[in-house]
């Protein structure tokens, strides 16, 4: 059974930062490429960032370019996001995915202005 969990969430003020972590397990996890999405109330899900399965190929989304960066432990089964100069409109679930259809269950970050 695939589980994707998420954490390091939480309550920040803007200007700080979080990281998230995502464990992966019941997957071979090298052979996944992984992803942040988020979702904020009453919006469409939207795609934050993305590795490859070695971690040497990185996309971001303009919104979070020079402020998020994903990379990945293969050794841990973990896919990292570090959050820097958070903003409010970063206020979302922020979820992980692993290949095309394994989701975890979210965690919640807030940014306070």
């Amino acid at each position: 059974q695939v589980q994707l969990v998420e954490s390091g969430g939480g309550v920040v003020q803007a200007g700080g930062s979080l990281r998230l972590s995502c464990a992966a397990s019941g997957l071979p996890f090298s052979s996944y490429a992984m992803g942040w999405f988020r979702q904020a109330p009453g919006e469409e899900r939207e795609f934050v960032a993305a590795i490859n399965l070695r971690g040497d190929n990185r996309f971001h989304a303009d919104s979070v370019k020079d402020r998020f960066t994903i990379s990945r432990d293969n050794a841990k089964n973990t896919v990292y996001l570090q959050m820097n100069s958070l903003k409010p409109e970063d206020t979302a679930v922020y979820y992980c995915k692993a290949g095309v259809g394994y989701w975890g269950q979210g965690t919640q970050v807030t940014v306070s202005s």
